[in-house]
C-alpha cells in the first residue's frame, strides 16, 4: 500500500503546475475557454438563435445573450430529456442531475455532458487530492478508504433512448472508474439508497470496520453519520474509530457554524478540513491554503464566469462585470456559461472576493436567502459570523438555525426571530443574544442603523428548539438527504411558523 500511495501522490501532484499557470494567467485562461465555448455553442440550436458563430468578444456575448435561470432553459432541457440533441451543447447529453427545485418546480434537472463530468467534476475531485497532497506531503490517505457522504438518488431511465436522471452524486458514482470505486466506502448500492434513515444505519455499519482516511460530504448530514458511528462503536472520538483519518472535504454550506461540532467529535491534531464549492451546475472553488478558509476560484473547468453586483440584482436589465473587473470585499451573484450547455446561467449563489491575485472567494449566501424586511440587508455570512463569535464567547455550540422577520402588527414591534438548535446551549441565553446582536451590528451597518435605539428593529428574539428539531422538520417535508439544507434566512415566515407549529 505505501507504494500505491506514493504512485498516486506523484501522479496527482503533477496537476499543481497547471493550477499555478491559471493562477498566474487567469484572464488568458478564461478568454481561451470562452472561445472554445463559443465554438461548441455555435453548433447548437441555442447558439444559432443568438448568433454564436459571430460572437468573438465577451462584450458581444453580454450584449447578445440574455441572462438565464432554470425556468428560461427548461423548455430546452425538457426536450433534451426526451432524447433530442444539439439543443444547448454540441455533444450527446444523456445525464441529468436532479437538484432542489425552483418556485415553479419541485426539482430541477441540470444537463450533465461528458465534458462536464470529465473536465469539471472529476477533474475537481483529482484537484482536491492534488492540493491536499501539496499542502500535506507526508499524507497517506491513499493507504485507506475514502468515505463519500453523497446525496441519495438512484439512476432512473427516462425513455428507451437511455437518458438518465439522478442526484449528481449518483451520476458521478455511476461513472467512476474501477480504481476510484475500489478506494471508496461504502458500496455504491448503499451510498445511493433513497430512504435516508436506513441509509445512515447501513453506512455506519458498513464503514465502521474500514480504515477510513478521508471523508467528503455536506457537514450537516456527515455529522448525523458520525454520531451514529460513534454510538455503534461506543466511542466519543472518531479518531479512536479511524486512527488514520486525515481530512474532511466539505461543501454545500458554510462550515463555520459546524466547526466546533466536528472538533468536539474528531479530536486529533492531524485532522484537516478543506472547503469546496460545488453544485449540480458545476464545481467552482477549492480551499488551497491551510491558514485561510477562502477558496481558489478554479478557472479551467470549462466554466466561464461573470458576476452581478448584489445591489443590482433586482434590476430589470441585469449587467454583469467580468473577472478582471471584480473588487475585493463586494458581494456578487455568480453567472456561469458551461461545457454542459448552461448559458449565462444565474446559479443563485453570492460570493465575495478575498483576493484578485490569484482569484479567491468566499460564499456569502444566496440571492434569495437573506432578510431585508426593513432595509437591514442581513445575509447568511453576517449570521454565521455573528453566531460563531457569540458561541465562542459563551462556550456554546450551534447545531442548526433559521431566522425570519417578526413584522409590525398593531403594538407588536418588528424584530428578527431566530430558532436555534444548540448542541451545547449557553449558560446565559440573554447575554448570548446581546452579544449576538452586537456582533451583527459590527458586521452590518444597515442592520446597526435599523437597530438604533430600537426604533425600527427590536433585539433578536432567540428561541432554543429541542434536539433533532430540524432533522424532524426536514423528514416531515420529505427533504432528508445530502442536497437538502436547512434554510438559514427568509423574508417571510413560512419555514419558521411551520417549525414552531411542529414543536408546539
Amino acid at each position: 500500500m505505501p507504494i500505491i500511495n506514493s504512485l498516486f501522490s506523484w501522479i496527482i501532484k503533477k496537476r499543481i503546475h497547471q493550477i499555478e499557470l491559471f493562477m498566474k494567467y487567469p484572464h488568458e485562461v478564461q478568454l481561451e475557454l470562452f472561445r472554445n465555448l463559443m465554438a461548441a455553442g455555435a453548433e447548437t440550436e441555442w447558439g444559432e438563435r443568438y448568433g454564436y458563430e459571430d460572437i468573438t468578444t465577451p462584450d458581444q456575448f453580454r450584449e447578445r445573450v440574455p441572462i438565464s435561470d432554470y425556468n428560461k432553459l427548461k423548455p430546452y432541457i425538457e426536450r433534451l430529456r426526451q432524447g433530442e440533441q444539439n439543443l444547448l451543447w454540441n455533444t450527446e447529453v444523456k445525464w441529468f442531475a436532479k437538484s432542489s427545485g425552483t418556485t415553479n418546480d419541485k426539482s430541477k434537472f441540470i444537463p450533465v455532458s461528458n465534458e462536464a463530468l470529465e473536465e469539471c467534476h472529476y477533474k475537481a475531485g483529482k484537484d482536491m487530492l492534488s492540493i491536499f497532497y501539496n499542502n500535506h506531503p507526508d499524507s497517506t490517505i491513499f493507504n485507506g478508504k475514502g468515505l463519500a457522504m453523497g446525496g441519495s438518488g438512484s439512476i432512473t431511465e427516462i425513455n428507451n433512448e437511455s437518458y438518465y436522471t439522478g442526484d449528481l452524486s449518483a451520476i458521478l458514482m455511476q461513472n467512476l472508474p474501477i480504481w476510484a470505486q475500489a478506494k471508496k466506502t461504502p458500496s455504491r448500492s448503499i451510498s445511493l439508497m433513497e430512504e435516508w434513515e436506513s441509509k445512515i444505519e447501513k453506512m455506519a455499519r458498513a464503514t465502521l470496520e474500514h480504515d477510513v482516511t478521508s471523508i467528503s460530504g455536506v457537514p450537516s448530514w456527515t455529522l448525523v453519520l458520525i454520531k451514529r458511528i460513534l454510538e455503534l462503536a461506543g466511542k466519543d472520538n472518531l479518531a479512536e474509530v479511524w486512527p488514520n483519518l486525515e481530512v474532511f472535504f466539505h461543501g454545500g454550506v458554510n462550515f463555520d457554524p459546524y466547526r466546533a461540532q466536528f472538533r468536539q467529535l474528531i479530536r486529533t491534531d492531524k485532522m484537516s478540513y478543506m472547503e469546496t464549492y460545488n453544485a449540480s451546475e458545476g464545481f467552482f472553488g477549492i480551499q488551497d491554503r491551510t491558514d485561510s478558509h477562502d477558496m481558489l476560484l478554479m478557472l479551467d473547468y470549462g466554466i466561464y464566469y461573470e458576476f452581478i453586483p448584489i445591489e443590482n440584482i433586482e434590476e430589470e436589465n441585469l449587467r454583469t462585470v467580468l473577472l478582471h473587473q471584480v473588487e475585493t470585499g463586494k458581494n456578487y451573484a455568480i453567472v456561469i456559461s458551461t461545457n454542459g450547455g448552461l448559458w449565462r446561467y444565474l446559479i443563485g449563489d453570492t460570493v465575495k472576493f478575498t483576493s484578485t491575485s490569484p482569484y479567491r472567494i468566499q460564499i456569502t449566501g444566496r440571492t434569495r436567502s437573506f432578510i431585508n424586511a426593513f432595509g437591514e440587508e442581513l445575509i447568511i455570512e453576517n449570521a454565521d459570523k455573528a453566531l460563531t463569535a457569540a458561541s465562542e464567547k459563551h462556550g456554546a455550540i450551534v447545531a442548526e438555525y433559521t431566522a425570519a422577520p417578526i413584522y409590525f402588527d398593531g403594538d407588536k414591534k418588528a424584530a428578527h426571530q431566530w430558532l436555534i438548535e444548540f448542541d451545547k446551549a449557553p449558560d446565559d441565553l440573554v447575554a448570548f443574544g446581546h452579544d449576538f446582536d452586537a456582533e451583527l451590528k459590527t458586521l452590518n451597518s444597515d442592520y446597526e442603523a435599523k437597530r438604533y435605539k430600537d426604533m425600527v428593529l427590536q433585539p433578536p428574539v432567540i428561541i432554543p428548539v429541542p434536539e433533532r428539531t430540524f432533522y424532524n422538520w426536514l423528514k416531515k417535508r420529505e427533504k432528508l438527504g445530502g442536497q437538502h439544507k436547512v434554510p438559514r434566512l427568509s423574508n417571510d415566515r413560512e419555514y419558521v411558523d411551520d417549525i414552531l407549529e411542529m414543536i408546539g
